[in-house]
């Protein structure tokens, strides 16, 4: 049942994609970046290694579009992205387990062991990334013709920390995304590029997806 759900949600979430493409044309590559971006989200609710796959692809497609729209800190954000995905892909091969899928096939995938961290660590990251943000958000309104400049710091600033917790494998990692996606909801409705909205909001879906997909999996 559980991986009946996984693959109904992933191709409801690519359909989406395409229809509000159809509906509200943008140009090419926010398609391809939002049905990356979707299926490596989806794989890494569900703890798959995969997900770093698609998600080479998704970084290098949204670095293109930020750079477009003049999103600076979004382009220093793909870069770090990319980098780390390639380190990410060794740290979680280090907390791999075999999982078996399914009782009457017997079939055996991998999935990641997922850590937690302390609340008061997570609250004082939270509180030193957000100090941190409107810094920066305060710089490249001075010095860039960034068009949201705080906006932009924000969301680098907090997908950076979500991106390391991400690699580290700890699950407050979705508490994190879960804001920065409804923040770049907002900043992609600012820009008008409703194919890139659709993706996010498909992104704080599978947030709460993630959340109670890893506390299962640390639960096992």
């Amino acid at each position: 049942m559980k991986r009946r759900f996984d693959v109904i949600f992933l191709i409801s979430g690519l359909v989406v994609q395409v229809l509000v493409f159809l509906l509200a044309p943008a140009h090419w590559l926010s398609l391809v970046s939002g049905l990356l971006g979707i299926t490596s989200v989806i794989l890494c609710s569900q703890g798959n290694i995969w997900t770093f796959a698609f998600g080479f692809g998704q970084i290098i497609t949204y670095a293109i579009l930020c750079w477009m729209e003049r999103f600076y800190a979004g382009i220093v954000m793909n870069v770090f992205y990319f980098l780390t995905q390639i380190y990410g892909i060794y740290a979680w091969r280090q907390r791999l387990v075999s999982h078996q899928q399914s009782a009457v096939s017997n079939q055996q995938s991998a999935i990641i062991v997922p850590r937690t961290m302390a609340i008061g660590q997570f609250l004082t990251l939270c509180a030193a990334v957000a100090v941190v943000s409107v810094g920066v958000g305060w710089l490249l309104s001075l010095y860039t013709n960034d068009t949201q400049p705080y906006l932009d710091a924000i969301t680098t600033l907090f997908s950076v920390a979500a991106q390391i917790l991400l690699i580290m494998a700890i699950r407050q990692q979705w508490w994190l995304w879960l804001l920065v996606d409804v923040l770049f909801v907002a900043m992609w409705i600012n820009a008008g590029n409703w194919s890139m909205v659709a993706q996010y909001t498909f992104w704080c879906i599978n947030c709460v997806y993630g959340m109670l997909r890893w506390k299962e999996l640390a639960t096992k």
